[in-house]
């Protein structure tokens, strides 16, 4: 069995000369003693140059298919270049020679003929066996409008999505073998397998996943899967020479692997003490050495532990060049900006794409049977979308914004942040402050306040489906996290001048989360629910689609917890995550579908999350993009010098 081995020995050799005194001479001599030598002056080595990153938690494992928490994949960016950077949203392929596109061939929809029994993505993007009675889009045809429920017996085609990765040349394993197309297919394979705790609805959509020559792979997907993710379609390679003799479970559970996984980014691992830190040091086959790339011969992470004040702490003392980005630097954030002020540390700001936001309970797991409150049902307060829009005139979220992040973060308009570049702030609907506004659209749904007295709920008179008199009372549940905890009390002051009445509860992650039926927000009951969604750059939208919507049907999978439907929204959608012809039909079919997710306000977006991160005030090419897999996504241009900008 072949197994890793440490990369270099080092071998020590001594070396001694003997002085072999010179033979005399007859002769006297009278001449003046020859002067001694001048000492010739020696040059002082320059010093190793280490880069020290303080991480909050030590990660459990550095094999990529073994966990995914963010201190696992700050050290993995030291051991894997790439095989994408994601910078400012636009995606950079790192190994291989270029992105691929429709319009350069190495990106192909053709249409298939399919049959009875075969995988095919439908209409809702679930993956199904095709039968009598599913409803797909037939090739040619790229929206619900035109789609058709086969007949069991019609020939029928699809569209089916292929894409072709090129590697660059001369990539090698820090081991010294050549990186090639077959690590990547054994890295799918691996990621197929049952033992490894993946998620399998990529894998499930994929047909093939083949190697066409030394550098060249190809991934088909299945009819009717035709988004245009390519970056997640090549899987990052694993060292098939090194691993390929062990079971998926066996590489999963195997300590070297675990510990020291081989790589062929700027470092290697040289040692782990738990508990404490991993040390790495400068790969001398990484592909871009011949730049001087890294500047750092060794880097250093330490586990800090999460306190917010001892990290920083730690970095004005120097034991700490980076601190990874920390949430709970937040209520230090003015003490952080009067730091870097003071020139002691260097300060980096990101918001996005995750978001905070409160998710109305449109439509309850209890109306999937038909709505009737006689019975019990929850009253529809959230079927009319005027009722959703004075919900957000009364949310006074920029003193949210102001209060707690220094306006350094944006009241959202819709779930694209600000620097993305669909982002389209004037053809979005606005819903700044205004509770008066607010008002008048809550009377003139049929919420009146009958008495005048803006401490007592607004009742119903005339709001369809709503039985008159139910009083405008809602419980808002979020976790107990401190900051939920402030967000929930001002929205609830500034509901309460609405005539809103709103019941705080705060529950454990694992409660609030649980899976449905019985859970509150995968089962689909509560009224509003405040939590963030980290949402993919590409298919944010697909969180509030029809087919997301969590239900006995889908074994409760979904992830649309407020139930929200509709056929206008599922089209711009679907539209929005197909590959199209050019990056401008692309950016179009993306605004397109903000825009009428901004309309309709399935959710009340609340703000950005804030990302925080320090270090030394001369530390040269750090630069925290919120889009990237880690703070440390280009660590490998990390210097040192003075007047550096971020």
């Amino acid at each position: 069995m072949k197994r890793w081995i440490p990369l270099l020995l080092i071998t020590l050799a001594l070396a001694s000369g003997c002085i072999v005194p010179p033979t005399a001479t007859p002769a006297v001599s009278t001449a003046t003693p020859a002067p001694l030598p001048t000492d010739t002056p020696v040059p002082t080595p320059e010093l190793p140059k280490t880069l020290v990153v303080c991480l909050a938690e030590e990660p459990q494992t550095l094999y990529p298919y073994g966990g995914n928490s963010r201190s696992m994949w700050a050290v993995l960016e030291a051991l894997y270049d790439g095989p994408f950077d994601t910078r400012q949203y636009a995606v950079q392929p790192v190994i291989l020679e270029k992105m691929p596109a429709l319009s350069d061939g190495d990106a192909r929809i053709e249409a298939v003929k399919v049959k009875a029994g075969d995988p095919v993505v439908d209409t809702a993007g679930n993956l199904v066996a095709l039968a009598a009675g599913v409803q797909v889009l037939p090739a040619g045809c790229s929206s619900p409008e035109c789609a058709v429920t086969w007949d069991g017996t019609s020939p029928l085609q699809m569209e089916r999505l292929s894409v072709t990765f090129r590697l660059k040349a001369g990539i090698q394993w820090s081991d010294g073998a050549p990186l090639t197309a077959e690590d990547s297919v054994f890295s799918f394979q691996i990621a197929a397998d049952p033992a490894t705790p993946t998620a399998k609805g990529l894998i499930d959509r994929t047909l093939s996943y083949t190697a066409l020559d030394e550098r060249t792979v190809e991934w088909v997907g299945v009819p009717g899967f035709v988004e245009r993710n390519y970056p997640a379609y090549f899987f990052l390679p694993l060292p098939k020479h090194a691993w390929g003799t062990l079971s998926a479970a066996q590489i999963l559970q195997d300590e070297q692997i675990r510990r020291a996984p081989l790589g062929w980014g700027a470092y290697t691992v040289q040692e782990w003490t738990a508990g404490d830190h991993i040390t790495l040091k400068k790969n001398p086959l990484y592909f871009r050495a011949a730049e001087g790339l890294p500047a750092f011969d060794t880097l250093v992470f330490r586990f800090s532990g999460n306190p917010p004040d001892s990290a920083l702490m730690a970095l004005v003392a120097g034991e700490c060049d980076i601190v990874e980005p920390n949430p709970d630097f937040l209520p230090l954030l003015e003490e952080l900006i009067n730091t870097q002020n003071n020139g002691r540390l260097q300060l980096l700001l990101a918001q996005g794409p995750e978001w905070e936001h409160v998710a109305f309970g449109i439509r309850p797991a209890s109306y999937d049977d038909g709505y009737d409150p006689a019975a019990g049902d929850r009253p529809d307060f959230f079927g009319d979308v005027r009722t959703r829009q004075a919900f957000a005139l009364c949310a006074n979220r920029e003193s949210i914004v102001k209060q707690v992040f220094f306006n350094r973060v944006d009241v959202p308009r819709g779930y694209l942040a600000p620097d993305h570049p669909a982002y389209q702030k004037d053809a979005l609907p606005e819903y700044p402050y205004d509770p008066a506004k607010g008002s008048a659209l809550l009377d003139e749904v049929g919420w009146k306040d009958t008495d005048g007295d803006p401490n007592t709920p607004r009742v119903a008179q005339g709001v369809s489906g709503v039985p008159d008199g139910t009083p405008l009372k809602v419980e808002l549940l979020t976790t107990q996290a401190e900051l939920r905890r402030q967000t929930a009390q001002t929205l609830q002051q500034s509901w309460r001048a609405c005539g809103i009445e709103t019941n705080i509860v705060q529950l454990p992650p694992g409660e609030l989360f649980a899976p449905g039926p019985d859970g509150a927000l995968f089962g689909r009951r509560f009224d509003l629910a405040m939590f963030y969604w980290q949402t993919s750059q590409r298919n944010a939208c697909a969180l509030y689609t029809s087919g997301q919507i969590p239900a006995a049907a889908n074994q409760w999978l979904g992830v649309n917890a407020g139930g929200f439907s509709s056929a206008e929204y599922d089209a711009a959608c679907l539209n929005s995550l197909r590959a199209h012809a050019t990056p401008e039909e692309d950016l179009q079919a993306l605004q397109n579908a903000e825009k009428v997710f901004a309309g309709q306000l399935p959710v009340l977006p609340l703000y950005f999350q804030l990302k925080i991160a320090i270090a030394r005030p001369d530390l040269c090419g750090f630069s925290l993009d919120p889009t990237a897999r880690s703070f440390l996504w280009n660590l490998e241009d990390f210097h040192l010098g003075e007047d550096c900008q971020p």
